[in-house]
């Protein structure tokens, strides 16, 4: 290339280095502004006590299928156990759970194998018919009582009795069934109760016999702590009277004129042969029976002592009676009683009175 004068421009002149500070100036001015942020005041802090640190927690209890629960205040279903829970924990963990309180749980829901079956329900229905069914016999006393002041006094003791008997029956199932629903055969009250009333001597041999009895019995469930106890603490105080009322008039009649003194023999002497059953042991009674035989037969013997009479000389129970109230056997008067008995319920099934 030819290079002539003048034809060439001089190169401009390069721009000079802005330096490091001019950097630092670009950079600070890219951050953004951030107002209303200021420092927070220093504040006092805590001194250390120089107490240990409590112990933490063990291991917990051993691994288990559980109940899986969601967090405080959520609703995030998170399903069940993989396996079967039985909520069977080790001593002193899981929830604690009262019967019939404010959760509302029954006791057998509560206690785990609590036990029980047959026993209680045996023994309550025959002690529930015993009152039953002498209750009924009694009461058939309404307008044929010899005064009135009498009418009114058996009429209490049946009533007594007929509440003894829903609270038995009700141990054992529906009390209404079980008094109004129920066969012959299906009943377990001892012969002696089922007995027809005959004349007034004879109602009161059998109560005599019947509540010296009942008295006993109570008393020995009453200071035991079977299912009876409750009842039997309160029944005894009724039986009580029960049987100071047999007693009086075993008294006014064994003492009282020729006619008198007989008709009270011959009843006496006609239900002795029952009293033997009374004292046959009834499963899930807790008693020493024969001691409880021992104590009845002296009370009975001190009142017909005073009454001028004597215990009948005949066999004490019946050879082919032995028990049989309690397996369902009765004698003849029984089944017409009980038509009596049942025949209003039975007529109008599922009536609401």
């Amino acid at each position: 290339m030819r290079k002539a004068p003048g034809c060439a421009r001089r190169p401009r002149r390069t721009r000079p280095s802005t330096g490091r500070h001019g950097h630092e100036r670009r950079r600070k001015r890219r951050m953004a502004a951030v107002g209303g942020v200021r420092p927070r005041q220093a504040r006092p802090r805590a001194h250390p006590r120089g107490i240990p640190a409590r112990p933490g927690r063990g291991d917990g209890p051993a691994e288990r299928a559980r109940s899986v629960h969601p967090p405080l205040g959520g609703r995030l279903a998170l399903g069940g156990a993989l396996r079967l829970d039985h909520r069977l924990l080790a001593g002193r963990e899981g929830p604690v759970l009262r019967a019939r309180r404010r959760q509302a749980l029954p006791a057998p829901h509560v206690l785990r194998d609590p036990g029980g079956g047959a026993a209680p329900v045996t023994a309550a229905l025959a002690l529930g018919d015993d009152a039953l069914v002498l209750s009924h016999r009694l009461g058939e006393w309404a307008g044929h009582a010899p005064v009135l002041e009498e009418e009114v006094a058996l009429a209490n003791i049946a009533l007594d009795l007929l509440g003894q008997a829903r609270v038995l029956l009700s141990l054992a199932g529906d009390e209404d069934e079980l008094a109004y629903l129920r066969e012959e055969r299906a009943f377990r009250n001892v012969q002696l109760v089922e007995q027809p009333n005959g004349d007034f001597a004879h109602t009161i041999a059998r109560q005599l016999y019947f509540s010296t009895y009942q008295e006993l019995l109570y008393e020995e469930l009453a200071r035991g702590d079977g299912p009876f106890a409750p009842l039997a603490a309160k029944a005894v105080k009724e039986v009580a009277y029960h049987r100071d009322h047999a007693e009086q008039w075993t008294l006014r009649l064994g003492d009282g004129t020729e006619e008198s003194h007989q008709r009270m023999r011959r009843a006496l002497d006609a239900l002795w042969r029952f009293t033997g059953e009374l004292f046959e042991p009834v499963e899930g009674c807790e008693v020493e029976w024969s001691a409880l035989h021992g104590a009845w037969l002296s009370r009975v013997t001190a009142v017909l002592t005073r009454a001028t009479l004597s215990l009948p000389e005949g066999p004490w129970r019946g050879a082919w009676a032995a028990g049989a109230g309690r397996q369902g056997i009765h004698t003849e008067p029984f089944g017409p009683m009980l038509a009596q008995m049942q025949h209003l319920h039975r007529s109008h099934p599922g009536a609401a009175w």
